[in-house]
């Protein structure tokens, strides 16, 4: 096993492409989290802008059942 030295230019080298490809790991799965947002913010408005044109239907009123006397 050899012996590098923390200023090896091989080791700083590597160094560099793992935070390269760190950093575009990183921007790529926050770019994916922005389109999901984007995709459902979309689908919900989408949705409100239905229900706002939809008539409201009320729910049935349901009678309470008269109690009897005994």
């Amino acid at each position: 096993m050899t012996d590098r030295k923390p200023n090896d230019p091989l080791a700083k080298l590597q160094k560099a492409e793992d935070a390269k490809k760190a950093t575009a790991e990183y921007h790529a799965a926050a770019a994916a989290v922005d389109a999901n947002t984007a995709r459902l913010r979309a689908l919900r408005l989408e949705r409100e802008a239905a229900e706002a044109e939809a008539p409201a239907v009320p729910k049935p009123v349901k009678k309470k059942a008269a109690r009897k006397k005994s």
